[in-house]
């Protein structure tokens, strides 16, 4: 095997670059990705707040059929609302193609876990996105690098795996990354990407990352690069232009069949958060954006001669400068907020990492080695101690928070477990430390973690939050006829849930009074006595959440005289 070694003597650690070894990188690069992907996609019920209300706008679309006029007349299709949410929250694309993969996979999977595998589709498209975007900025192979930082963010894991808009917005951001990166070598191409990533992320998100993208393409034609080459420009310009018919079709048809809500809606997209959130997301990234964010700030100081007239520092500074900007003026206090920032510092990053010092490389990967190592260790741990009660304490604070006394052994998800621990150990044992391998063994940890948790895990997480067997007991409980439910004290996703698992919609203060309803459901306050509403309702059915017995709910029926 021949080798060619960049060295420049000034402690700076090149990588090994082998003719041959290529593929074995890809193959390594396609495995953790899938891996990435797959786990924790199926396996439990839809979390709150986020998957809460996908669940109940996917259960929504269920009940109206795609071919019925009607279902598109009425607003249910073109301008879909959640029961707990009754405004537009964003527009329909994430949930059209939720839902197309829960009735394409209803008869094998429950329908969220079936709409929840359109999110393993959406980062697909990501992954490749941001790959391509690194390889076209920087060199050949840097797009696996680029992959490899991407899916080791502390802060990614966790939304790349929840059933939310958010995520396809984020396909679409990079989408239109790609394609700026693209449009100086194929321009043409570069125009046809832009519009498609700018009409996927509105239609998914909404105003807010188009803006981010048209923002950041108005900047850029300010650039020589780019303003002194028509095509280049032109490209821009075009490719702004071809998401515009897109974009006018929904708002028109939201307009004309759901008028109220796109009128709403329309004018909370522009409404300035005060006091802005930018101090917050500045607190957020320390964390949620490692290692990517070292990487970049480090290749910014590296190359700080060429920043300014470089066009890949030009547009990754460019873009993440305009999406923080719009992000702390109008988004709320939300660390989804921040997915957008992730793609230029990662990109940023990726190229950067080449030219990191001896030391910083050394401490970097040693440093991702001890985290994910004590993660996993954690991981064991607790999965013991709800097996067998020791340590006592452990076990004691693991049962307060997910209300289980124990745990079933899982022979499949133990084996998963023991494997992927044993492949972390074995690559930290044969670890070879230089500049790419602290990425790849950051994005190694973060896959053996993440799947470690995930396998042993799961039964206390679901536990913890899943509202599932609660709303479907209540179910069984009603009466064959009622005119309607009344609620108390019930928030937005409990009843989001409560409609997706019992198919039950409520009636609130907003919209009917507790004499207009023969039942009427409450949830009690914790350390509030629990009374009754009045003489003329009785108690048919008493429930509790799993979780430390804090939420307990009580269904009443009025008495008939």
């Amino acid at each position: 095997m021949q080798f060619y070694i960049d060295h420049d003597w000034q402690e700076n650690m090149a990588t090994p670059r082998a003719k041959v070894g290529e593929r074995a990188k890809t193959h390594l690069l396609i495995l953790l990705c899938a891996i990435w992907l797959c786990v924790g996609l199926i396996g439990h019920s839809p979390w709150k707040p986020f998957e809460s209300q996908t669940a109940s706008i996917v259960q929504s679309l269920f009940e109206h059929p795609f071919l019925s006029m009607q279902s598109w007349t009425e607003g249910y299709w073109i301008a879909p609302v959640s029961a707990g949410h009754p405004a537009l929250e964003t527009p329909p694309l994430f949930y059209w193609v939720a839902t197309g993969f829960a009735h394409l996979l209803s008869p094998f999977l429950p329908i969220h876990d079936a709409a929840r595998l359109s999110v393993g589709v959406w980062m697909l498209l990501t992954l490749i996105m941001m790959g391509l975007s690194g390889r076209e900025l920087w060199n050949f192979g840097v797009g696996r690098q680029t992959n490899f930082i991407f899916i080791g963010c502390l802060g990614l894991v966790v939304s790349a795996h929840t059933m939310m808009p958010a995520v396809a917005a984020l396909s679409g951001i990079t989408m239109a990354f790609y394609a700026l990166a693209l449009v100086i070598r194929k321009p043409l191409r570069a125009a046809g990407l832009l519009g498609a990533g700018l009409l996927i992320s509105f239609l998914a998100g909404g105003v807010l990352p188009a803006l981010t993208i048209i923002g950041t393409t108005v900047c850029l034609l300010l650039l020589p690069a780019i303003r002194q080459h028509r095509a280049q420009s032109q490209a821009l310009l075009a490719g702004v232009l071809l998401a515009v018919p897109g974009i006018w079709l929904w708002c028109s048809l939201c307009q004309q069949w759901a008028p109220e809500l796109w009128q709403t809606w329309w004018q909370s997209q522009w409404q300035v958060q005060l006091p802005t959130k930018h101090a917050y997301f500045v607190r957020t990234l320390a964390w949620y954006a490692w290692p990517a964010l070292p990487f970049a700030m480090w290749g910014v100081w590296r190359f700080r001669q060429s920043v300014l007239s470089t066009y890949r520092f030009q547009l990754g500074l460019i873009f993440f400068t305009v999406a923080f900007v719009l992000i702390g003026f109008y988004s709320d206090r939300s660390e989804v907020n921040a997915l957008p920032l992730l793609v230029p510092l990662t990109v940023l990053a990726a190229g950067s990492i080449e030219t990191l010092k001896r030391g910083a490389a050394g401490a970097l990967n040693w440093f991702g080695l001890i985290l994910f190592g004590l993660l996993i260790a954690i991981a064991w741990l607790g999965w013991w101690a709800m097996l067998n009660g020791t340590p006592v304490k452990l076990y004691q604070r693991l049962s307060y928070l997910s209300g289980l006394q124990m745990i079933p052994f899982s022979l499949l998800y133990g084996a998963i477990a023991v494997a992927v621990t044993l492949i972390w150990l074995s690559i930290v044992l044969r670890s070879k430390h230089s500049n790419r391998s602290s990425a790849t063994n950051w994005a190694i940890g973060m896959t053996c973690a993440w799947t470690v948790f995930m396998s042993l895990w799961l039964p206390m997480i679901e536990a913890a939050r899943t509202y599932q067997p609660l709303f479907e007991d209540l179910r069984k409980h009603l009466p064959t006829h009622y005119q309607c439910i009344y609620a108390q004290n019930i928030g937005s996703s409990q009843e989001e849930l409560l409609h997706y698992h019992a198919k039950i919609r409520l009636q609130t203060q907003a919209t009917a009074k507790p004499a207009d309803c023969d039942l009427y459901l409450i949830e009690d306050q914790p350390g509030k006595r629990h009374v009754l509403p009045g003489d003329e309702w009785r108690v048919i059915w008493e429930g509790e959440q799993t979780r430390q017995n804090r939420e307990s709910f009580r269904l009443l029926q009025r008495n008939h005289k």
